[in-house]
């Protein structure tokens, strides 16, 4: 981290320990099909669990890190499994309420591409205990104790509450408390009904100190076209933006810099999900360890090709020592890179050649 990221300390002493990095979000079970069609004509699910933020926190307890996830559950068997299957990765869910009154929210979806005209996704999320979470029903201890706060977009849309609890996070940035990272995470079908949706989320990313958010996503959600300096031109207030270019890469820029493009590496896809949580896990572990910003993209590239290479959202990441070497690799050898299923057990014997990389 730079002398201003040096993560602010959490403000005073609180009851729970301090972590690298606390997030607030929606959980759901995640019903996966059994095998590739219509939802209609499915006959079986698999259970998993599923959430932009606790994907990003797990990601980041598997790679070393201290973590808390913020939120709340039903008190029935997919809020205890949300609480045990998260906290099994090493997540502190000690700040995790449990709502007698409302339901934790789960949702179905088919196997294919969600980029396809056939996938389809139902939520049943409506009136869930995690949309009532609100600035009075929150701990607040629990999010100020860390290094750094993650916050998606996903969370605002969920009720006017917490839109709310977000607005009053974002709005403590000044207060020397975590830093406030946001994943823009525009979700257009979460906003159905509500038009103002993109402009909320463009005054919430100006309040945060980093944030990702993808090239598409600012020209489906905002109207920004023209590539990454156009993005940044209409977020400059971010300490740091990320601007992701899909499979072309991601660009960063940081107040007082130049900006820094690092390429997307080729990855032999398993599935398309998870990507951009990895992603932003990857870029949050190494900006922890204040590595360089090329870095940082670069271990967001990594764990990004981690979960691309496994079924579900959550992948096992590479061991620290096994990224980084490849993270140091020179710009001819990273674009010769080639990761397929497997390649996160594949740590490379010293004496192979930089371009070494193809996986068993």
């Amino acid at each position: 981290m730079t002398a201003e990221e040096a993560a602010r300390p959490a403000e005073g002493t609180t009851a729970h320990a301090a972590v690298d990095v606390v997030a607030l979000g929606e959980s759901m079970v995640t019903f996966l099909p059994a095998r590739p069609g219509r939802l209609a004509d499915v006959p079986s699910f698999d259970r998993g669990i599923g959430g932009a933020e606790s994907n990003v926190l797990c990601a980041l307890a598997a790679a070393g890190h201290t973590t808390r996830w913020v939120s709340r559950v039903g008190t029935d068997g997919f809020g205890d499994h949300l609480v045990e299957t998260i906290a099994r990765y090493g997540v502190d869910t000690s700040a995790v309420a449990r709502d007698p009154h409302r339901p934790t929210g789960i949702y179905f979806r088919t196997a294919d591409d969600r980029d396809t005209d056939t996938h389809e996704v139902v939520y049943y999320r409506a009136g869930s205990a995690a949309s009532a979470m609100s600035p009075a029903s929150i701990d607040e201890d629990a999010l100020t104790a860390a290094r750094i706060l993650h916050l998606s977009g996903i969370t605002p849309a969920l009720s006017a509450d917490c839109l709310g609890l977000v607005r009053h996070l974002c709005a403590r940035r000044a207060d020397r408390g975590p830093l406030v990272s946001f994943d823009v995470n525009h979700r257009p079908g979460l906003w159905k009904g509500a038009p103002e949706g993109p402009a909320v989320l463009l005054d919430l990313a100006r309040g945060a100190d980093l944030v990702f958010v993808g090239e598409d996503e600012a020209a489906t959600a905002w109207g920004v076209t023209g590539g990454p300096d156009a993005v940044r031109a209409a977020l400059p207030e971010p300490a740091t933006l990320v601007v992701k270019q899909g499979s072309r890469g991601a660009t960063v820029f940081r107040h007082g810099e130049d900006p820094v493009f690092q390429a997307a590496l080729r990855v032999d896809v398993v599935a398309p999900v998870g990507a951009g949580d990895a992603f932003a896990a990857g870029f949050l572990s190494a900006t922890l360890r204040g590595l360089p910003a090329a870095h940082r993209l670069r271990h967001g590239h990594l764990m990004a090709a981690a979960a691309l290479t496994v079924p579900g959202d959550l992948a096992p990441p590479p061991a620290r020592a096994h990224a980084d070497r490849l993270a140091d690799l020179d710009d001819a050898a990273w674009g010769t890179l080639r990761l397929g299923p497997g390649w996160t057990d594949h740590a490379p014997d010293e004496t192979e050649a930089d371009e070494e990389v193809r996986t068993p």
